[in-house]
């Protein structure tokens, strides 16, 4: 298995290292910080004017404070995290070159290290930050299914160039078009609607000529020969009968 991709002599960073480390860097003043910075003002303060405890006592209840902050903020983060196991999402992040990255997959479990969730996609974690949105799976199979429609219609010839060749083809596109849910049926483009319309006149009116300019049925033909045999066997008796009588004769 490759653990990284070397290109040009630099080790570049997955996505999933890429998302890690922004979040690894986040600029935020949490609580360990500001205690440091609490205990630093108390070994650096000025022997002959100290600070009072009544400031301490108020810079501990602000310590106090933004430590339940970032406990709720905490909780909310995970809690958001956890929703989006088992959905599909968006994720967009940088790579190490700069390059933005868009990754689709559904969420395979969420963990929180370090103050800051992230979630598994595909066996790669990423920053719950980087995730830009959460897709419905009706939703994403519709634009799907949608996607490979246009495609197929472009495929087609234009109008003036179909033959019967294509009538397959076309039947197939209509059947599936025909198969769709009025939702699905909303992300086709209208144009494709109406060329797809179109293209199903423009057979029938193909086999419509193809069906005018047939040659007889070869049933008829079969009757025709079998009263001609009937005639045939006919005239054989009449002129076994005279035959007959003229020798009696």
């Amino acid at each position: 298995m490759v653990d990284a991709v070397v290109k040009n002599g630099v080790v570049e960073e997955t996505a999933s290292e890429s998302s890690i480390k922004k979040a690894a860097t986040k600029n935020s003043l949490d609580k360990d910080a500001f205690l440091q910075l609490l205990v630093a003002q108390m070994k650096y303060q000025d022997p002959l004017e100290p600070t009072s405890n009544t400031e301490y006592i108020s810079q501990y209840a602000t310590f106090s404070q933004v430590e339940q902050m970032q406990n709720m903020a905490a909780t909310m983060e995970l809690t958001r995290a956890s929703s989006m196991v088992g959905k599909l999402v968006e994720v967009n992040t940088v790579d190490s070159a700069g390059n933005a990255k868009s990754i689709q997959g559904t969420v395979e479990y969420v963990t929180y290290e370090n103050n800051q969730a992230f979630v598994s996609i595909d066996g790669a974690l990423y920053s719950i930050d980087d995730v830009v949105a959460v897709i419905d799976e009706t939703y994403q199979s519709a634009i799907d299914l949608a996607v490979s429609f246009t495609a197929a219609m472009d495929q087609l010839p234009r109008l003036e160039f179909v033959t019967l060749k294509d009538k397959d083809n076309i039947e197939t596109l209509q059947k599936i078009f025909n198969g769709m849910t009025a939702y699905q049926q909303s992300f086709i483009d209208k144009k494709n609607i109406e060329k797809l319309q179109k293209y199903v006149e423009r057979i029938a009116e193909l086999q419509d000529a193809a069906d005018a300019n047939k040659p007889p049925e070869d049933d008829d033909k079969v009757e025709d020969g079998d009263d001609k045999v009937e005639e045939g066997g006919d005239a054989g008796e009449d002129g076994g009968e005279e035959a007959g009588g003229e020798g009696g004769e």
